[in-house]
């Protein structure tokens, strides 16, 4: 086969390495259905999504909700100095659905909604949740903090699909969490 793969068509160097096994995994798969649907004359529509939060199917914590968890629970003093875009669920459905509905639509569509630092994160979990044990001080220490990528969601908002603001994306997932049992609800005097 070659040489492995050390790039993976990501700007931030984090996803550009095979240690970022996630984002490799997901960019192999997406390579190989595009050389299958070119191999078979398919037309192929790929929706690209961020990190999605909103409300949970299942009944345990994902990665994706455990990212959001961890700093609700009191199982982390600290943030980690990083920046993530974010999408909430329901974003991600309708844009799958808008695409297949589409019949111009083709290619590659990002879904992303704005990109947050860890201590935006939790300083919006901090507001809307006051009972939990919410960090406020960053694992690194007070150097420069993190930038995230930019990015352009104007191809899938052009197939008519919205974008939640990720305060709400957050504010979805914890209230989830909690209907589902798997973050106990405190009372604001618990803080």
């Amino acid at each position: 086969m070659g040489r492995p793969m050390r790039h993976v068509g990501a700007t931030s160097s984090s996803a550009r390495t095979q240690r970022n096994w996630y984002c490799y995994a997901k960019t192999v798969a997406e390579q190989a259905a595009w050389e299958l649907a070119k191999e078979r004359k398919l037309d192929l529509v790929v929706i690209n999504p961020s990190l999605v939060l909103g409300p949970l199917l299942q009944m345990a914590v994902n990665a994706s909700t455990w990212h959001i968890a961890k700093y609700l629970d009191g199982s982390v003093q600290t943030y980690a100095n990083a920046a993530q875009a974010y999408v909430h669920v329901q974003d991600v459905a309708d844009a799958h659905a808008r695409a297949y509905e589409t019949p111009d639509a083709h290619g590659r569509y990002l879904c992303a909604g704005r990109t947050l630092h860890r201590a935006e994160v939790c300083r919006i979990l901090a507001k809307f949740f006051p009972e939990y044990p919410v960090p406020t001080r960053c694992k690194e220490g007070a150097g420069e903090m993190k930038k995230g990528c930019r990015f352009s969601s104007r191809r899938i908002m052009d197939l008519g699909v919205g974008i939640t603001p990720a305060s709400q994306c957050l504010y979805d997932t914890v209230t989830s969490l909690q209907d589902k049992g798997i973050l106990p609800r405190r009372d604001a005097d618990m803080s």
